[in-house]
């Protein structure tokens, strides 16, 4: 029962920060509404017994990602967000709406055929969740992966390093 409620109120708090991210004016703001995000999701992870991811997510995204972000934030020396002009709420509802009629469409869809997996066991679920399987499927099955999303974050910094960098004539 407990864990239900902390997992609701984690859940809660994680929407609110990524509201919160999306609505900040500056960057450095968004950017520690994002460790809120980051904070809450590690905690929605030690509510599903999955203490070594909710471990590593604050080690690597709330700390390392995000230092780098902040870094990058202050590199390039960013004061305010640029106005995007005033906001069409009618567009807004329709987008909340469309979402809405694809999400039971796709309900619909699995329902009638059925495409639900079995959930695995308790069991199953924290056993995937040790250390020694985590690094044997990381280095084995997700060893690409893992090296693309690296290249990818780091070809967007030395972007935005190459974006900022004034020009001197």
């Amino acid at each position: 029962m407990l864990e239900t409620f902390l997992f609701f109120v984690f859940a809660v708090l994680s929407v609110v920060g990524a509201l919160g991210m999306l609505i900040s004016r500056s960057p450095v703001a968004a950017a520690l509404w994002m460790v809120q995000v980051m904070l809450a999701i590690a905690c929605l992870y030690l509510t599903l017994n999955a203490a070594f991811i909710g471990v590593v997510q604050v080690l690597v995204y709330a700390g390392a990602i995000m230092v780098l972000f902040l870094f990058v934030i202050m590199l390039l020396n960013l004061e305010d967000m640029p106005s995007v002009g005033g906001i069409d709420w009618r567009k807004v509802v329709a987008g909340v709406l469309g979402v809405a009629v694809l999400a039971q469409l796709l309900a619909l869809v699995v329902v009638r055929f059925g495409a639900i997996p079995d959930a695995p066991s308790a069991e199953e679920a924290v056993a995937a969740t040790d250390v020694p399987y985590l690094g044997v499927a990381l280095l084995t099955e997700h060893a690409f992966t893992l090296q693309i999303v690296g290249v990818l974050l780091l070809a967007a910094t030395i972007g935005a390093v190459v974006l900022a960098k004034k020009r001197f004539v």
